[in-house]
């Protein structure tokens, strides 16, 4: 039965073994040491071994277990092992594969780091020295420091705690306080207190990449100013990463690991700001995914990165990359806050997802300017229409997320057009950077800045309006003319048949003075109404009406219908107060641009009334009904009250029917 056979002296091998065995593949591990083997786990799909093979040896037992592939995880410095490895495939027939330890090169060499080729090459370098020195570069050449003037005082020798190296090392002198018996991985802080303990001057290592503590020996040295000696690598060699080597196994065996994916809130942007849970699952991650901007922020060394915020780009690379069990999507803010969480929670339904809170910008941002936000209306206009004059009229306190480099200054013009002069203005740019900038003033500070595509802004109106509870603004609160109106009683059972939602999208044929598309328009907040009226007179009234009520979500076009409605976006609903003899032609755009749309129309001449009957049983809708309303009003005659009555108007309303 064939194995794959894996050489593991680094963390690299030691993972891949564990990735065989959780797979269920069968596998046969050779580690160098006892203590190697002690990590690797017990099961009955992997056999161990901790014996030195020669090339020899090697080939008997690649032929014998049948190996494929045969997987070369030792040390980089393990040359001569990794020599003979080559050699025993070739006459054994086997595919060799050189696992790559990953190597870190921390992108600004210390300038105060000496480099050399070699132990015996840094043991000369030092013998011209003064001060203590730390060796971190194992047992094996320990015996080469021995040429170094006062080494048994000068040099600390910090091996693995094995029997066997601790006796190796006090064979050449190195014992006592001398000789430091520890297993690693250490950490910066660590070397740093054992440089300063042992008031070392020099510290030794090899360049023996991330899992070797390589980089973290490096900030300890420049924090104590102690003088890193680097013996580089003595192979430039070719091979594979870890994920790569997986996904090879993947590929051979047809295996589909299970994953666990995090969507990871990172916070507005400082790591300083990043929870101690993003972090713990940011460190354990195999393939971190996310904007550049999110990626470089989060990302660790070694990690593998995928540069990419589209939630289906995100998915399918996911499904493309079997080898990778541990994911964290990385998102800015908190997940849970106007994020892409939502949509990739649907792409990645398959999957174990969890959710990693972070802090959102607008936690930040109101702690910053000393604000409460429990009673502030929050939206974003990032990526996404926001009508953000509305919510400003109608709450005292708003919050939002910008999406482009002028979004304060359009807003600000606007809130000037709609005589919005006096509201204060809180802008926050590069929120948690160095570069941070929070800003403050009134619409009038603000009409030609330019600042960053990603900002927010809190907007503080002591004069709002708030938003009545239901629909019925009074008549006399419209600017009016000679231009005829939707009345109040009318108005209100008309908006109550057409139902609504705060995201619709409208169309007012036959607007008039605009009484209906201002009240579609406030209740519709977060949706768009169209105002279609062919008299420029009613038009002009119709902005000053939109104006008045500060409806920056309504439209008015002006011209014929149904010629100007046809390059109007698909309606959700319709009001329909004048059709000038054109009843059927509307409709049958309306249920061309939407066939569920609700409509509703006013009638007042019997004729109209007919032709919408009509009109409802020859076109495909459903959900019909037909009120009469007839409304009287009181007017004081001298002593007394009498009613006058209004023209009785019939409500026609239904629904387009896709049966």
């Amino acid at each position: 039965m064939c194995k794959v056979l894996v050489f593991a002296g680094t963390t690299e091998g030691r993972k891949i073994a564990e990735f065989l065995d959780s797979q269920s593949i069968p596998s046969h591990i050779c580690v160098a040491t006892e203590y190697g083997e002690e990590l690797l786990p017990k099961s009955g799909h992997m056999t161990v071994s901790h014996t030195r093979l020669d090339r020899e040896e090697m080939e008997r037992l690649m032929v014998e277990i049948q190996a494929d592939p045969v997987i070369d995880a030792t040390h980089p410095y393990a040359a001569e092992v990794t020599k003979n490895i080559r050699a025993a495939c070739e006459k054994a027939g086997c595919r060799y594969v050189r696992l790559l330890r990953s190597s870190k090169d921390s992108g600004e060499k210390n300038d105060r780091a000496v480099y050399v080729s070699s132990v015996d090459e840094a043991a000369e370098y030092l013998k011209g020295t003064r001060g203590n020195i730390l060796v971190t570069t194992g047992s094996k050449e320990i015996a080469k420091y021995t040429v170094i003037p006062g080494y048994k005082d000068r040099v600390f020798a910090r091996v693995l705690s094995l029997a066997n190296v601790a006796e190796q090392c006090a064979a050449h002198g190195f014992e006592g306080r001398n000789l430091i018996c520890m297993q690693g991985p250490f950490s910066k802080e660590m070397n740093r207190a054992m440089i300063e303990q042992l008031d070392c001057k020099y510290l030794v290592t090899k360049m023996s990449g991330t899992t070797g503590g390589y980089q973290e020996k490096l900030d300890a040295a420049r924090e104590t100013g102690c003088v890193p000696v680097v013996v580089g690598r003595p192979l430039l060699e070719e091979g594979i990463s870890l994920s790569q080597c997986r996904k090879m196994l993947c590929s051979q065996f047809a295996l589909c690991p299970p994953k666990e994916i995090s969507l990871v809130g990172i916070g507005v942007g400082s790591p300083m700001l990043m929870t101690a849970e993003a972090q713990q699952v940011l460190e354990k991650a195999e393939l971190v995914i996310g904007a550049r901007r999110m990626v470089e922020a989060a990302a660790l060394e070694g990690q593998d990165v995928c540069i990419e915020y589209d939630s289906d780009k995100i998915s399918r690379y996911i499904e493309e990359h079997p080898e990778y069990e541990k994911i964290a999507v990385v998102l800015s803010g908190d997940v849970g806050f106007y994020s892409g969480a939502r949509k990739l929670l649907e792409k990645l339904s398959g999957y174990h997802v969890q959710i990693i809170c972070g802090i959102s910008s607008l936690v930040y941002f109101m702690g910053k300017i000393g604000k409460s936000w429990d009673d502030a209306f929050i939206t974003s206009a990032h990526g996404r229409k926001a009508n953000l004059v509305a919510a400003i009229r109608t709450h005292e306190k708003v919050f939002s997320i910008l999406g482009s480099s002028d979004g304060v200054s359009a807003l600000a013009k606007k809130l000037k057009e709609y005589n919005m002069d006096r509201v204060r203005l809180f802008v926050g740019e590069q929120l948690s950077y160095a570069q941070e900038k929070i800003l403050t003033g009134y619409p009038e500070d603000f009409v030609s800045y330019t600042g960053d595509a990603l900002s927010v802004v809190y907007v503080e109106n002591e004069t709002y309006v708030p938003r009545p509870a239901t629909h019925g603004i009074r008549d006399e609160e419209f600017v009016r003319d000679k231009v005829p109106m939707t009345k109040e009683e009318i108005r209100t059972v008309s908006l109550a048949k057409l139902g609504l939602l705060k995201d619709s999208v409208c169309w007012d044929v036959g607007a008039g003075t605009g009484s209906v598309s201002v009240e579609m328009a406030l209740r519709a907040a977060e949706g768009r109404v169209y105002a279609i009226e062919k008299k420029s007179l009613a038009a002009e009234l119709l902005l000053k009406n939109k104006m008045k009520f500060a409806a920056d979500n309504l439209t008015i076009v002006e011209g014929e219908a149904p010629e100007v409605l046809r390059g109007l976006e698909a309606p959700t609903h319709a009001f329909i107060g004048g059709s000038s003899g054109n009843m059927k032609a509307i409709m049958e755009l309306l249920l061309h641009k939407n066939p569920r749309v609700r409509i509703v129309m006013n009638c007042i001449a019997l004729e109209s009334v007919a032709e919408a009957l009509r009109c409802l049983k020859e076109l495909p809708v459903t959900d019909t009904e037909v009120v009469q309303l007839s409304v009287g009003r009181a007017r004081k005659a001298g002593p007394y009250h009498m009613m006058m009555g209004e023209n009785p108007i019939t409500i026609i309303s239904c629904t387009g029917d896709i049966r």
